[in-house]
């Protein structure tokens, strides 16, 4: 049977047009673009018109953007070069609870060199409340960092209401944009975010390339120490190529901005799981404060992750762990208060620019097959 793609949420396939960009520069442009001679020009060119159009689509200046070998190390950056930064100051994290590993790990890291970290709980829907931020803040605060939409159920968090309660305490805020660049708006003004990290290969790029927003005047110590790369920023020799790719990415999500037809495609998907199945499924996150393309369910009395293997035709993610032979659910659904039956037979389905009404069918044919 023909395979059904509903993980654009983990990876996407590279848009034709980005491959497009690309080709050319296999070719040419293969000089250092921070060489001073001919054969550095093309190089230079392709990679600051890249930087113009990743700006363009945020709404920041070219210069506050720093190219990255992803959305990782974007995040690894923003966090990091906050701490080291700081010198031999304290320095004290504020975050939600459902962050993804990219914030989670670094940040255990940095806990083991004496960082203090406040991890923010959310409510059942996976929404942190502002108030509970404003709270944590000490007068150590440097940096709250909060993810714009959760990985997993889609919840879109209220960063522009977070923005003014950082910059009222004078306290940097980041937040991690890899799920909701290129699904909701991400315009910098709006949000009012001093840092922002972004992953290509989530908006039709290839894998290998992201970018960090930083705001001019925002201190940051390198994560990559070298040459002074991307204004002293980050070490390395870029890549004209992933760069372009991710330009071209940012430029053709600005002109397909909107995602009202994936959005009713996923509203469809979920009226017939409740229509097949009734009692039987529930919607993990928030009804309506969520990715237009994402839909996270469980299936009561079911396990996820044996559901997607009754149905390999169809690539979707759980987000539990299996250890030992058993099954533990998803720490987002967990932190979020989940019941064991909820969580554990819970099931990602997100959806992109490819899937069509037919997929969405076929899938919930294919699920029934599984489940009856």
């Amino acid at each position: 049977m023909r395979p059904i793609y509903l993980d654009y949420n983990a990876s996407t396939p590279i848009d034709p047009a980005v491959r497009d960009v690309m080709r050319p520069l296999l070719e040419a442009a293969y000089g250092n673009p921070s060489s001073g001679h001919w054969a550095s020009l093309d190089a230079r060119a392709a990679l600051e018109e890249a930087r113009g159009k990743v700006a363009d689509f945020l709404g920041c200046a070219p210069d506050e953007i720093v190219f990255t070998s992803g959305g990782s190390e974007a995040n690894n950056l923003a966090l990091k070069g906050v701490y080291f930064a700081g010198g031999d100051r304290p320095v004290h994290f504020i975050v939600s609870g459902i962050e993804h590993p990219a914030i989670l790990e670094p940040l255990r890291f940095l806990e083991r060199l004496g960082a203090s970290v406040t991890y923010v709980a959310v409510d059942s829907h996976g929404l942190i409340d502002p108030d509970d931020v404003r709270q944590a803040i000490r007068k150590e605060t440097a940096l709250i960092s909060v993810m714009h939409a959760n990985n997993e159920v889609g919840t879109v968090e209220p960063i522009a209401e977070l923005s003014k309660i950082a910059r009222d305490h004078g306290v940097a805020l980041h937040t991690d944009a890899a799920q909701s660049v290129g699904k909701i708006a991400t315009r910098i003004d709006d949000l009012g975010v001093d840092l922002l990290s972004l992953a290509g290969h989530k908006i039709y790029a290839p894998k290998g390339i992201g970018a960090l927003y930083v705001r001019r005047g925002t201190v940051l110590e390198p994560l990559i120490h070298g040459a002074g790369h991307e204004r002293g920023r980050r070490a390395g020799t870029q890549s004209a190529l992933l760069a372009a790719a991710l330009g071209k990415a940012c430029e053709i999500a600005k002109s397909q901005a909107d995602n009202s037809q994936i959005q009713r495609l996923r509203d469809h998907f979920w009226r017939r799981l409740q229509a097949e199945f009734g009692e039987r499924v529930v919607l993990n996150g928030h009804p309506k404060m969520r990715l237009p393309n994402t839909l996270n369910v469980s299936f009561i009395g079911a396990n996820g992750a044996d559901v997607l293997t009754r149905v390999p035709e169809i690539a979707a993610s759980t987000g539990s762990a299996c250890h030992a032979g058993q099954t533990r659910m998803s720490p987002v659904l967990a932190t979020m208060g989940a019941a064991p039956e909820v969580g554990v037979g819970a099931v990602r389905f997100s959806l992109g620019r490819a899937s069509t009404r037919e997929d969405i069918d076929r899938a919930v044919e294919g699920l029934l097959r599984a489940l009856t």
